[in-house]
This record gives structure tokens, sequence and C-alpha cells, in this order.
């Protein structure tokens, strides 16, 4: 974060600097290598993967400039888990069930699709990438976590770290995920804003391959994902999923982070709302074994991803620019910062043969909107319709519409069929604003008006929030948060926001707690961050320094 001239000539150099080892930061560093640029990656994680969470399916988009399998050919065959072959999404009212197989939507503009646990993805990416480093006279670096930028002049040159000495270089590729610490620093990037954001919180099932194909009905080679939406999670925005792995099942809710402060949720029930839903109950049958807990946040990229990210030296590519793509059912992430990074690492060849490369951001930006990433990432359609849409005085008329006696006659109208095309038509997806009326009150109505009652009975008990921490791996480090103002009104938000925090619990981060000041009582709120999963939640909806942990240190996920 220096500010002043500095001798950079002091500092180890690389032409190129990537920090994280995710798929965005493989991808770059790969391209960069594979082009003979001398390249060092540094992660914070014990190994790649080790920070990392996702639902998570991964795209290749035939429409992409690059995809993982472009980049690393066996990647299918050894990092992923079951390709996904069917795509349903179920509305939920109560115990009544409309379920609409959106396959066709996942299908558009899709070569292929699989479920993936980023613990094991990411860590046989990195090898990868340490081998295609290393010939490049690079390599990958873990247990270290970048915690600034390294400036001259005010100019961008390299990144300052906790473990190490600075190093500098001609690229910097911030792949630091959501938590950017890079992208705050730069100023491209800010917290302010929880409607920008997404929660997501999971848990890992285990869960025989035999029984998965038995009890899901798919064969060899094939995997199911389905959505979840209604009105099973107490009016909060968002919804929930349910990926077929290999051997393991992952299970999760996304919700919108203003939604979830807003209806003062708690992560952990909704979750457990969904995994109790009689709905899922043969799919999870009597033997219901949750191997990992873990959470999340989600940039919402219609209305975060920089349509510019670069200043000076640096480039973000994936989370750390926003560069999730969340509308309605479709929820892509990782196929994008696969192409981002590779665009990155592509612009940076471009500008150092043209003699010029420290134009490679400007480039990156020009080959993400000549890419049709950007417009993915930011539909016009729905920069245009938003303001109209997302304002209480529409979002009343939509929900009285959509519950009236006509609303009710339309949905009828279009049955199973026509609610499917519409499901899956991308283009109408785009134009969804994001109010409470597509996923609360539509779905509810669809299962109220065309869905059956689910008859099953859940016999799904979920570990008790204290277990599922408990569970989780920490080497704890120094506290890597403080609380600046610990009254309720600017921090009490985290006390039920926070995944691993709920109210009258005393074991999570965030705890309710009164005192007594001139004999008036007071609620505040208190912070340990030993049992924390460094989603990062309570950066936007309290008033905290939030910094992620020393390099190795606090949680490490074993599935993510």
């Amino acid at each position: 974060m220096t500010e002043s001239a500095v001798d950079t000539d002091e500092y180890e150099h690389y032409e190129a600097l990537v920090v994280g080892c995710g798929p965005g930061g493989a991808a770059a560093a790969a391209k960069l290598a594979e082009e003979g640029v001398e390249t060092l990656v540094l992660e914070r994680g014990v190994e790649a993967g080790a920070k990392n969470v996702s639902g998570g399916l991964i795209y290749a988009e035939e429409s992409a400039p690059y995809t993982i399998d472009d980049l690393f050919p066996d990647f299918r065959e050894e990092a992923a888990e079951r390709p996904i072959t069917e795509y349903h999404i179920h509305n939920i009212a109560g115990e009544k069930v409309k379920s609409l197989d959106i396959t066709d939507l996942h299908e558009h503009d899709t070569e292929w699709s699989d479920a993936v646990l980023r613990r094991t993805m990411d860590s046989w990416l990195e090898r990868r990438v340490h081998e295609k480093t290393r010939e490049a006279g690079g390599g990958v670096l873990t247990d270290v976590r970048v915690n600034g930028l390294l400036r001259d002049g005010g100019e961008i040159v390299g990144v300052t770290c906790d473990e190490i000495e600075p190093i500098t270089a001609d690229l910097i590729v911030a792949a630091d995920g959501v938590n950017s610490e890079l992208a705050r620093d730069a100023g491209l990037m800010d917290w302010d804003e929880p409607d920008e954001w997404f929660q997501g919180v999971k848990a890992v099932v285990d869960m025989p391959s035999d029984a998965i194909a038995d009890r899901f009905g798919i064969g060899e080679g094939e995997g199911v994902a389905h959505l979840f939406s209604g009105n099973i999670f107490e009016n909060v925005r968002g919804g929930g999923f349910l990926y077929t792995n290999q051997d393991t099942l992952s299970i999760g809710t996304v919700f919108h982070l203003d939604s979830l402060v807003a209806e003062e949720a708690e992560p952990h029930q909704l979750l457990d709302a969904l995994l109790t839903h009689p709905l899922l109950a043969d799919w999870l049958g009597d033997d219901y074994d949750e191997v990992e807990y873990s959470a999340k946040l989600v940039p919402d990229s219609k209305k975060v991803a920089h349509k510019s990210p670069h200043r000076d030296r640096l480039v973000l590519v994936g989370d750390a620019g926003g560069q999730m793509q969340a509308q309605g059912p479709v929820i892509k992430g990782m196929n994008h910062a696969v192409t981002a990074g590779a665009l990155a690492a592509e612009a940076f060849v471009d500008a150092k043969r043209a003699g010029r490369p420290h134009d490679a951001g400007e480039r990156y930006t020009e080959k993400l909107e000549e890419s049709g990433t950007m417009q993915k990432l930011r539909p016009e359609a729905y920069e245009t319709i938003a303001p109209l849409a997302e304002n209480e005085t529409a979002t009343r008329l939509a929900e009285s519409l959509v519950e009236s006696p006509v609303g009710r006659l339309g949905i009828r109208a279009l049955g199973t069929s026509g609610l499917e095309r519409m499901f899956s038509n991308p283009t109408i997806l785009k134009l969804m604003p994001d109010t409470k009326v597509p996923y609360v009150t539509v779905p509810t109505v669809i299962a109220e008006e065309l869905g059956g009652e689910v008859h099953a009975t859940s016999h799904v008990e979920p570990p008790e929030l204290d277990d599922r921490i408990g569970d989780l791996t920490y080497d704890v480090g120094e506290p890597h948060i403080q609380v600046k103002d610990n009254s309720w009104a600017a921090s009490g938000a985290a006390v039920s926001a926070c995944p691993v925090s709920a109210r009258d619990f005393g074991g999570g981060c965030y705890r309710e707690e009164t005192v007594k000041t001139n004999g008036h009582e007071e609620r505040v709120v208190s912070l340990d961050t030993q049992p924390c999963v460094e989603c990062g939640t309570c950066a936007i909806v309290a008033d905290t320094d939030w910094e992620h942990p020393a390099g190795g240190k606090g949680v490490e996920f074993k599935q993510g």
C-alpha cells in the first residue's frame, strides 16, 4: 500500500504475478506460461481450494473464447465430479410442489457442464499450473497472503505480503476471490451495498455413488441439478440447489444479502428448511451424513461486474471483478473466471509484443467486450428494465397481479409446457427483476395452482450449528476482523446474517450482548473470529475492518 516512490530494484520481479489459484487465476497463469511469460502464482491456502467454496457447476459455453478444458485438456476426467445432464426447478408452496424440466435452459450455449468440488478441482489445477509455470521460470507458492498493492509514485507496480517481501511485476492478476483485498485497495470494488451481493451456504452430504444413481434415476456419466424456490425460505429472495457429485451431494441456498438482512433470517435455518422438506426425503433417505458446512459471498454481476476492471498494471478476474452471472436459474461464475483469466493473459501477451506491456488492462477490457463476456455479465436488457421494475410500487402491483384471479388463471393457462418454455428462455431471464416476485410470489402461486402434495416424510436431522462449526478444520491465527462500531444499529445485522452466528447462540462469530452504561441498558455485539468461515458477510452488514487471515491460517475446507 506504499504511495511514495520506492526502489523497485530491491524487490524480486516477475513478468506476471497471479494472486489466487482458483479457476480464474489458474487460467491466467496457464495461458501466460504457455506463451513463455515468467509467472509466479501466490495462493493463500495450504493448497488451492482450501479457501474456496462453490455450489457448484462449471460450464463450457459454446460461445466462450476459452473453456477450462481448452487450457487443461484432461480436466473433466481428473478434476470434475459428474456431468450434469438434467436440470429441474421445483416451485414450492408449503408441501405442494410443481416441478419443471428446464434442461433446455441448462443446455443453451452449453458444450458441457460438470459438478465440481473446489478442494478437489483447485488443488488439481494448482499442480498443473505449477508444472506449466515452472517451465516458464516461475511457479506456485502457497501459504502466502497478499495484503495489498505496492505503489511507486502512486502507480501500482507490485504487491505486499504477510509472509514474504514485496514483489513487483509487469502484470498483476487479482484472482483472489469475492473478498479481494487488491480490488478494494485499488478502489475498483467496494462493499457498500448489500443488494449487490448474494450469500451462499452449502452442505456437502455423503452418499455412495450407487445410492445416488438409484435415488436420482441416473446412470454412469450422468448427473442432475435441482433448484428450489417459493415460500419455503421465509420470503427471502433467492432459492436452493442440489447437485449430484460422484459420491456426495452439494445442497445449499443462495439469497440476496439485503433480503436476508431485512427478513432477519438465519442462513443455517434456511438451509435446514430445504434439507428437511419432504420433497428431498426420498433422495436423502434415513442415513443423512453431512460432511462439511460452508459459506461464501457471491457478487451479482448485473450490478457490480466492473466494466473496466483494471488500474495501472492490475487486472481483476473472476469474483474479484464481480464476474458472477446470476439471473434466476442461470448461475454461472467459474466459466466466466476462466474466460477472463485467459483473456487477461492474452491481452498482456499482445501488449508486450507491441512494446507496451502496461497497456494490458485496456486490451483486457476490450477483449471482455469483444468476446461478449461483459454482455453476459451485465446484460443491457436488465439495466434498461431495472429502474422501472425494481421499485416498491412496481413490486406491489406485480405481486397483486400474480396473486389475483387473473394472474392465477394465466398460470393455469400456461400449464407445464408453457412455464417450462418461459423458465428456459434466456432472453426473458435477462429481464427478471431482483424483487420478491420472481423468487417467492410466482413460484408459490405456480405450486398452489398446478402443484401436487408431497406425502413423503423427512427423517433428516441436520447437525446443530455448533457441531457444524466444530467439524470444520481451523488453524487459528491472529484476529482478522475488528468491529469498529459495536452498537446494535451499526453491526447487529451480523448476528443473524453471519452463517456461523445466530440469535441466542453463544458459539459463533457475532453475539448479542446487553451492557449497562450509566444506568441504561444497551444492545451491542461482540466478536470472536475463531469460528469464522471467511465469507465476508459481516464486512457488508456490520461496521468492521475486515481482512483475510494470514497465509495458511483460518478455516480450511476439505470439500469446498
